[in-house]
C-alpha cells in the first residue's frame, strides 16, 4: 500500500512516504510545517466530535418560563434556595414532561413538599400532586428539578402521590395530574410523545401504575390531549 504516514513524537513531527512495506522517504517538517499540521488535526477533531455529538436542534429555549405565571389552582411553595435539592441551576431546554410516582403510599403533597426541603434531600420536582387533588409547585419552572436523571436538563417533572403500593392514583389525583400536564402542554406546546415517565428514561418502575399498565398510560396521555386542545385561559 503506497501513502504517506505521520508520527508526531516529543520532539520531532515526521512524515514517511510507504512504498508497499517499505518505508521509501522521509520528511522532515520544519516548525511552520509542525504548527500547521497541528492546528489541522485540532480543526478534524473539533469536526468529528461536532459530527458524533451534535446539537440537538429540536430544543426549545425555556426562557420564556421565567416570565410563566401559574394558575390559582397550582400552590406555589417554592422549597428554600441553597438546601441539597435546589441549587437554582436554569433549564437549558424544554423538550418535555417526566411523570413519577412518590413511591411512598399514602403520604401528601405536602409531606413530599416537605421532605425535598429537608437539608439531606438530594431530589426534588416542579410540582407535586396530592391524594386529593391538591397541587403544589416546588421550584420555579425555569429551574431544573432532580428527579430525572439525564432528561433534568430540559424537562418539566411531576411527582405524583398514591394511597397504597400499588400506585395507582384517586379519581381525584389523576384528574389534577391530566389538567397540571394538559395546562403545561398548553404553554409549551408539547406533543403527545413529549410526555413520558420515568421509566422511559432510565428503565425504573415508575410511576409503577403507568408502568404495568401501558392501556392507562396511553389513555393518560390522549386525556392530557384532550386537555390540552380545549384549554381556556
Amino acid at each position: 500500500m503506497n501513502g504517506f504516514v505521520l508520527t508526531i513524537g516529543s520532539n520531532s513531527i515526521n512524515v514517511f512516504y510507504m512504498a508497499g512495506n517499505r518505508k521509501r522517504k522521509k520528511y522532515k517538517l520544519n516548525p511552520r510545517g509542525k504548527i500547521i499540521i497541528i492546528v489541522t488535526a485540532a480543526i478534524l477533531a473539533l469536526l468529528i466530535a461536532v459530527c458524533i455529538f451534535p446539537k440537538n436542534e429540536t430544543d426549545r429555549n425555556p426562557a420564556f418560563l421565567a416570565e410563566v405565571d401559574a394558575p390559582a389552582w397550582i400552590d406555589a411553595e417554592y422549597i428554600d434556595m441553597g438546601v441539597n435539592a435546589r441549587k437554582g441551576t436554569l433549564l437549558e431546554a424544554v423538550n418535555g414532561i417526566v411523570v413519577h410516582y412518590v413511591a411512598n403510599p399514602g403520604t401528601s403533597a405536602a409531606q413530599n413538599r416537605s421532605y425535598f426541603n429537608n437539608p439531606g434531600t438530594k431530589v426534588n420536582s416542579h410540582f407535586i400532586v396530592g391524594l386529593e387533588g391538591e397541587i403544589i409547585q416546588c421550584i420555579p419552572l425555569a429551574e431544573q428539578s432532580v428527579a430525572s436523571n439525564e432528561r433534568n436538563r430540559d424537562t418539566i417533572s411531576i411527582e405524583v402521590c398514591h394511597p397504597d403500593e400499588s400506585g395507582a392514583f384517586t379519581d381525584a389525583t389523576y384528574a389534577s395530574l391530566v389538567k397540571l400536564t394538559a395546562w403545561l402542554s398548553h404553554i409549551c406546546d408539547f406533543k403527545k410523545d413529549d410526555i413520558i415517565r420515568h421509566y422511559d428514561v432510565t428503565g425504573k418502575l415508575c410511576p409503577k401504575y403507568f408502568v404495568e399498565h401501558e392501556d392507562a398510560w396511553e389513555q393518560f396521555k390522549t386525556d392530557v390531549m384532550d386537555g390540552k386542545a380545549n384549554w381556556q385561559d
